[in-house]
């Protein structure tokens, strides 16, 4: 969720601009579902979650737009969205990283993949429901400033101990330019991404202790005008 000011900041840009269109691919991929079901049969939303097939079925949809930024009909194009994706209502971190990999076949994709399937398994149990799925589009999508940059943070803190320190921000950077791949940008130098990093810290490390802090993460990013820019392109994805 973040993009720096110069330098390579374009990297960023370009990956929002590619997110905008993997999510807009979800929506119509739910739409030309729903169109389907409307034509065939006249169910309600909860009998969608009667499927066989099904092995977790989601919260009633009233819960769930209880709990999310998303009305009942864009939960039900969401959910025919994920349906048709993962049919047992679920998805683990090899067919994430599948369905991932069809928004950058330029590139391999699996190792950002999996670092954002942390990001949606919140409950750490191997496998991301339509729950998890909508929770965090909820946020990234409509959450506040806060929400979306506290989001971003856990995004990129991958031991979870409450700081991002330069390995991590790497092992993030390397798996971003292996995502975007060498067709997208073919004079890039094999140390940009350590490139990146440095120009990260020295913006975010405020104190120069060698780590940022959520503290450090969200005051730099909100006098970031880029950053906010690159955030405000999801505000009408949906």
């Amino acid at each position: 969720m973040t993009s720096l000011s110069g330098g390579r900041g374009h990297v960023w840009d370009r990956l929002h601009k590619d997110k905008q269109q993997e999510y807009r691919r979800w929506q119509k991929k739910g739409q030309k579902e729903e169109e389907m079901k409307m034509k065939s049969e006249a169910n309600s939303v909860e009998d969608d979650f009667e499927l066989s097939t099904v092995c977790h079925r989601p919260e009633s949809m009233d819960k769930l737009q209880e709990q999310t930024k998303f009305t009942k009909k864009e939960l039900q194009v969401l959910y025919r969205g994920f349906k048709n994706e993962c049919p047992s209502g679920v998805v683990n971190e090899e067919n994430f990283k599948n369905i991932y990999s069809q928004f950058f076949p330029q590139g391999d994709s699996s190792m950002y993949a999996h670092f954002l399937f942390e990001a949606f398994d919140t409950n750490k149990n191997g496998s991301v429901s339509f729950e998890d799925f909508v929770f965090g589009l909820s946020i990234i999508l409509r959450g506040t400033i806060n929400d979306r940059l506290n989001w971003a943070f856990n995004l990129y803190d991958l031991n979870k101990d409450g700081c991002i320190t330069k390995e991590e921000m790497l092992d993030i950077m390397k798996s971003i330019y292996d995502m975007m791949g060498k067709y997208t940008y073919p004079t890039m130098q094999d140390d940009a991404p350590r490139e990146h990093v440095e120009s990260f810290f020295q913006k975010m490390d405020r104190n120069k202790d060698g780590v940022v802090t959520i503290e450090e993460f969200i005051e730099s990013c909100k006098k970031d005008e880029n950053i906010m820019q690159s955030m405000q392109l999801f505000d009408n994805v949906i």
